[in-house]
């Protein structure tokens, strides 16, 4: 990977790599591998900010690195974050450099902890759900990110993953860590087949989210009863579960087949059993071969997870390097 850029994503192993996931992330992480020196986690800390159960977060930290891997992803690139603890020790240390004020106003902490709170007003609110910014920011600056693929959702923590890296660099009197960049991308907007005005997630539930790697009898129902309109919406106004069954038809690569559709929309002809069965057969046509790819992974797990920590533990030097180096600028014996 000499001469190319650094790139650096993570995903959290919580839920099941649904189309909003797939399109909004990981389809990208396919195509960053061919331009950039790409290192992608499945960081399992930070899924540890909210109430989790330990053997549930085990499985679910080794099934999305198997799907990342099914989606296209290089084993290479990929590293299991509790594999990696330099993280934890330098966000240790970026933490003795971020201010409490700056962390109070990461507006997800806000919005996370407001929304535990409404569900049990007794609910248990962590410590980590408060200051995983900072080791976000360290899981970045370990390894020299030149670049991070984020939404507009995730500005915010770029930003002070910039912060702390200046402010660092001021207090060791070195220009040591590269401000990382956002890489912003064309995004398709994935909202809720079941409530389109609601973005497609897992923790709404079963209904507002369609698996990549579920049986294609299932994405078919999921997508068959799709909300759309009651019919008094038309051209050039769209619903905005019409607009969504499109946005997946385009984001599913099936250009020609939208257009058509889209077409036949504009001339007020379009019938949506027939859309909803064009954006059904994309959507299960596109992942079949995610799911064969999941088959033969699961056939040789032992191998597969051996091949992940082998991986890790080569992403782990670099992290290694960068503590050590902390470590002396810093003061640290």
């Amino acid at each position: 990977m000499e001469g190319k850029e650094q790139v650096l994503s993570c995903i959290q192993p919580t839920g099941n790599v649904h189309l909003g996931r797939y399109f909004g992330a990981i389809q990208n992480w396919v195509a960053l591998q061919e331009k950039y020196d790409c290192i992608y986690g499945v960081v399992n800390y930070h899924g540890m900010t909210t109430p989790f159960d330990p053997q549930k977060l085990r499985t679910l930290t080794w099934d999305v690195a198997f799907r990342l891997m099914a989606c296209g992803l290089d084993v290479n690139n990929i590293f299991i974050h509790s594999l990696v603890p330099e993280h934890t020790e330098l966000a240790w240390i970026l933490s003795c450099m971020t201010s409490y004020g700056e962390l109070t106003r990461m507006t997800q902490f806000k919005d996370k902890s407001l929304q535990i709170s409404e569900s049990n007003k007794d609910a248990f609110i962590s410590t980590g759900l408060f200051t995983y910014p900072v080791l976000q920011a360290a899981d970045i600056i370990i390894y020299h990110a030149r670049y991070v693929p984020v939404g507009k959702d995730q500005e915010q923590h770029l930003e002070l993953t910039r912060n702390i890296a200046t402010r660092f660099n001021h207090v060791v009197k070195k220009e040591y860590f590269p401000l990382p960049e956002p890489l912003y991308t064309e995004i398709p907007k994935v909202m809720s087949t079941a409530d389109p005005t609601r973005k497609m997630s897992a923790s709404l539930g079963e209904k507002h989210n369609i698996d990549v790697f579920a049986d294609p009898n299932r994405i078919r129902k999921q997508i068959m009863s799709a909300v759309t309109d009651s019919g008094d919406v038309s051209y050039p106004d769209m619903s905005p579960g019409v607009e969504n069954l499109f946005s997946l038809l385009k984001a599913s690569g099936y250009t020609e087949t939208y257009a058509n559709l889209m077409h036949l929309y504009q001339s007020g002809t379009l019938g949506y059993g027939k859309l909803k069965e064009e954006v059904a057969n994309a959507i299960i046509e596109m992942t079949e071969p995610f799911r064969q790819k999941l088959l033969i992974l699961n056939a040789d797990k032992r191998a597969v997870k051996e091949q992940i920590k082998q991986s890790s533990a080569k992403i782990r030097e670099r992290a290694q390097k960068t503590l050590k180096e902390v470590r002396e600028l810093s003061g640290l014996i």
